[in-house]
């Protein structure tokens, strides 16, 4: 393609320029920006769009039909810039803003979006005394309510807001229950300790104690929930990255209340350090676990992933794990999380 139709294309479709497994960056200017983004784990240095033409830079990247990528440019000063021919635009999470793309067979999941007709669950804010299990004296909790009269499990959500907000979690599960591909289920959905997140995440058992002693109480207090002194492992534990780690450790650490947990993204070896969910693993254990694993294939964290699954599975848990096209961000876990919902709390017949 000459350089003046790609030019072209870029300003009528948007940047950058894809067809079929490539992605072309254009960018009009007297000086070159850089592009850093998921396709590189935002990790090394950014990389230089080339000049193809007078103050036209460009660079192409080949990337898997279905692979969504959040991205952003930088000038020679390391500072972000917008990118003028690309308006689509997501939070990072840390107070600012990637732009992002889809390749053709990638498309954010219609689960996400309320539909009409679907009987819609409840949700209902609170405030719980934290007695000293978690930082602070106060902590937010979003409980969702399905639309049903039975008795369900509890699927516990760290970074709750994060999930509630960025992951429309209570829609997915709308979507899903009224679709008949998941039971009814009930969420819990915790807020993190902000600046205290890794201390808390990071295989707390001061945060089991939190889930145990502060959080299931106000669960089985506000909801209809199924006995877990009856049922044993009823309930889950759901989180992406860290909140996957702790997710992990809390159902080998708790079983008999946490039996499915489904991790996002778990950073299960981080700081060239493996966390003891890996030790944990390895024992026989009390009470299989059923676990849901994925992770985005350009995430450094797909080897602890990799590695923890066959430790499972040989430990006599029921365990999977997917990797899709993505990399580490809500939107990823977003259109992913259903998979991991349907495999657990999947309607018998499915």
């Amino acid at each position: 393609m000459d350089v003046s139709t790609l030019e072209k294309r870029a300003r009528a479709e948007g940047t950058p320029v894809i067809d079929g497994e490539t992605a072309t960056f254009v960018w009009r200017g007297r000086k070159p920006v850089s592009v850093h983004g998921d396709f590189q784990d935002w990790s090394g240095e950014p990389v230089p769009l080339k000049e193809v033409a007078p103050g036209l830079w460009t660079h192409t990247l080949k990337l898997p039909r279905d692979t969504y990528v959040e991205y952003a440019l930088q000038d020679a000063r390391g500072r972000r810039v917008k990118d003028p021919l690309n308006a689509r635009r997501v939070p990072n999470g840390f107070g600012d803003f990637n732009h992002f793309f889809h390749m053709p067979e990638s498309q954010p999941t219609p689960l996400a979006r309320a539909q009409r007709g679907v009987p819609r669950g409840t949700v209902t804010r609170h405030r719980v005394e934290t007695k000293e299990f978690c930082v602070g004296k106060q902590r937010a909790v979003h409980l969702y309510a399905p639309p049903t009269s039975e008795p369900c499990p509890l699927v516990v959500v760290f970074d709750g807001n994060d999930y509630l907000r960025r992951a429309k979690l209570p829609t997915l599960v709308d979507n899903l229950i009224a679709q008949g591909r998941i039971r009814p289920i009930a969420l819990a959905m915790v807020a993190n300790g902000g600046p205290a997140r890794t201390v808390e995440y990071t295989c707390s058992e001061a945060t089991l104690g939190f889930l145990r002693y502060v959080l299931l109480p106000l669960a089985h207090q506000e909801l209809h929930l199924v006995d877990e002194t009856r049922e044993p492992g009823a309930h889950a534990v759901l989180g992406s990255s860290l909140g996957g780690l702790i997710s992990l450790y809390a159902g080998l650490r708790e079983p008999r209340i946490f039996g499915h947990v489904l991790s996002q993204s778990g950073a299960f070896s981080v700081w060239e350090r493996d966390f003891p969910v890996f030790d944990l693993a390895r024992q026989a254990p009390v009470r299989p676990l059923q676990v849901w694993m994925d992770c985005g294939h350009f995430e450094g964290l797909v080897e602890g992933n990799q590695r923890i699954l066959p430790l499972l599975q040989a430990s006599g848990h029921r365990a999977e794990y997917r990797e899709y096209h993505g990399g580490h961000n809500y939107p990823a876990w977003r259109d992913n999380v259903w998979r991991g919902l349907e495999w657990l709390f999947g309607s018998p017949g499915r």
